[in-house]
């Protein structure tokens, strides 16, 4: 009985370490997992943050129409941090995305006739006139948050877009 008894200790022995020594490569693999997502995550949040300091940057410097600068800050921004993007600081570009939501983009704005266009561009001069200050004001504040150096002044003397004259080509629409 006692050689029974003690090489089934011996087994139990093994078959624990066995196991233990499992446990310990499957906890391995674990926490490389965790650290290529950190690490993954990491990569992305850094390129989030470089896409809304280009884009606050385009917005502030008028390199692209207002509304789409709007529009594109407040889905980066969802992406990037989706608590900041509903914070008080940046609401505008949420209001601005829900004023415009309904509007045709790309092939569909294309497809529209002349006078359902301007339409549309008459709904992008008022909310822009209407939201114009405050979008620069968030798009510095975020900026600002991100790391970059402020931007004082930045578009805060330009005159309100309109839309273009009769003869001339639409200037800032969505497609």
């Amino acid at each position: 009985m006692g050689d029974a008894l003690f090489l089934t200790l011996l087994v139990g022995t093994l078959l624990v370490l066995a196991l233990a020594a499992y446990a310990l490569y499957v906890w391995r693999k674990v926490w490389q997992q965790r650290k290529q997502l950190e690490n993954h995550q990491q990569e992305v949040a850094s390129k989030l943050a470089g896409d809304l300091k280009i884009l606050c940057g385009s917005l502030l410097d008028e390199q692209m129409p207002w509304i789409e600068g709007c529009i594109r800050l407040k889905v980066i921004l969802e992406h990037y941090n989706f608590e900041l993007s509903h914070d008080e600081a940046y609401s505008v570009f949420q209001e601005v995305f829900f004023a415009t939501e309904h509007i045709p983009t790309h092939e569909a704005w294309k497809a529209l006739d002349k006078a359902e266009r301007r339409k549309h561009e008459e709904t992008f001069a008022v909310l822009e006139e209407q939201y114009r200050t405050r979008s620069f004001t968030a798009a510095r504040q975020l900026l600002t948050q991100l790391g970059e150096p402020a931007r004082a002044g930045a578009g805060a003397t330009v005159q309100a877009w309109s839309p273009a004259g009769k003869d001339e080509p639409a200037k800032h629409t969505l497609h």
